[in-house]
């Protein structure tokens, strides 16, 4: 079986989480992603550690794991940017892609002469995309910004974590850079649906992807809930604000969570519990009467959860198709029989012989299938053969080194 984006050619000037979290996607689909790293310093990632890779006698590689989780299947090659020879390398390259993915600042590279107006005169039929935190335009445009920010900004962090009356409240943010992740697969979709178009008109395309616009977007429900009603939803921890019963709950040798999703679904609850009129009690036989009345719902579940062990329950649960679920660690879902049966964890090849963990891409396809057998690359490690394949010959490719071009 083929890969779906095999004649697909990725030019990648991005660092950190966002694009390469784009571009990882795009490598996994079969593209073919070139990453253009700084001379001697590489991705900012790469040293984003403890933990780094480590061989077999307990040396480290340079490669740290939130670098390696978001660069499989790609191929590094290093230039200077801010090198004349270097940026002519680029547009070079350029010329051969189908994709180029950046993620500076406003205006920094139009200032070296690549910015979407530059590149596309080297080629019209160019899939541009930009990943900034505020996007192309407005008062905040040419500001930095950091997944924490974002979910500050966005307003993610205002609905996440405990009421400041309960204990431990405060805003929090999410346990992983959601916004981050979420607009690497923005931009991948916005590419696609670039690549897509191009087909059809022939022509090129400037994606402009915005970290806020992503964090906005993610409010989803809440913000229409505000829209709706006019009130600013507060954080309810691990309440949901529209459907019930849905939190963590406490047995009487550890927590579980449920997601009551439906009044048939309470009703299947009420049953495993032992108290069916539960079901049929006018307070709660609506998810919207449970809403309303959830401070008298509330106690009486956790009364009734309390008498329960955990692994019991969960069976029973189950039993009835009534969703929920044990809180496991990362370490539980790595060992977990579906997660297992999925394939989620495997290993990549490191460049010097030894495995890297890896973490698949949730994709899977009946007629195609994910390139998955090239890992993270090390620090240039394909700069002289994709110079190479662009016509350089070796003593070009010396000079250049020799001039800290690459």
């Amino acid at each position: 079986m083929s890969h779906p984006l095999s004649h697909i050619r990725v030019l990648d000037l991005s660092r950190v989480l966002a694009g390469p979290w784009a571009s990882q996607t795009l490598a996994d689909l079969g593209a073919t992603v070139i990453k253009i790293e700084q001379p001697g310093v590489g991705d900012d990632t790469r040293a984003w550690g403890p933990p780094f890779l480590r061989r077999e006698d307990g040396s480290r590689t340079g490669e740290s794991g939130y670098y390696l989780i978001c660069n499989r299947g790609k191929r590094s090659v290093t230039v200077n940017l801010k090198s004349p020879r270097g940026q002519a390398l680029i547009r070079r390259m350029a010329r051969e892609a189908d994709v180029v993915l950046e993620n500076f600042k406003v205006g920094t590279l139009d200032g070296l002469g690549l910015g979407y107006e530059d590149l596309k005169r080297e080629n019209p039929r160019l899939i541009y995309c930009s990943v900034t935190g505020f996007g192309q335009s407005g008062p905040r445009a040419r500001q930095p910004a950091y997944d924490f920010m974002i979910q500050a900004m966005s307003g993610l962090m205002s609905i996440t974590g405990e009421a400041d009356d309960r204990p431990g409240g405060g805003p929090m943010k999410i346990g992983v850079p959601m916004v981050d992740l979420i607009t690497g697969l923005y931009a991948a979709t916005g590419i696609l649906a670039a690549l897509a178009r191009r087909e059809v008109s022939g022509e090129g395309e400037h994606v402009d992807m915005a970290m806020l616009d992503v964090g906005v977007t993610l409010l989803a429900n809440q913000a229409m809930n505000y829209m709706l009603s006019g009130q600013v939803p507060p954080r309810r921890g691990n309440r949901h604000p529209n459907i019930q019963p849905q939190r963590v709950y406490q047995c009487r040798d550890g927590r579980i969570i449920m997601a009551v999703g439906s009044d048939a679904q309470f009703a299947k609850l009420c049953r495993v519990l032992g108290h069916p009129e539960m079901a049929e009690d006018e307070r709660f036989r609506s998810n919207a009467g449970r809403v309303t009345h959830l401070d008298q719902l509330d106690p009486w579940l956790d009364e009734q959860l309390s008498r329960h062990d955990k692994a019991a329950l969960l069976a029973a649960l189950e039993a009835e198709g009534v969703p929920s679920a044990p809180i496991n660690t990362i370490a539980d879902v790595l060992q977990d029989p579906q997660v297992r049966h999925r394939g989620m964890r495997f290993d990549a090849p490191h460049p010097e012989g030894m495995p890297m963990p890896q973490l698949r891409s949730p994709m899977q396809f009946r007629n195609s299938r994910l390139r998955l057998d090239q890992g993270p690359p090390t620090l240039g490690q394909h700069t002289d053969e994709v110079l190479g394949e662009l016509g350089l010959s070796a003593g070009e490719i010396a000079q250049l080194r020799a001039e800290n071009t690459i």
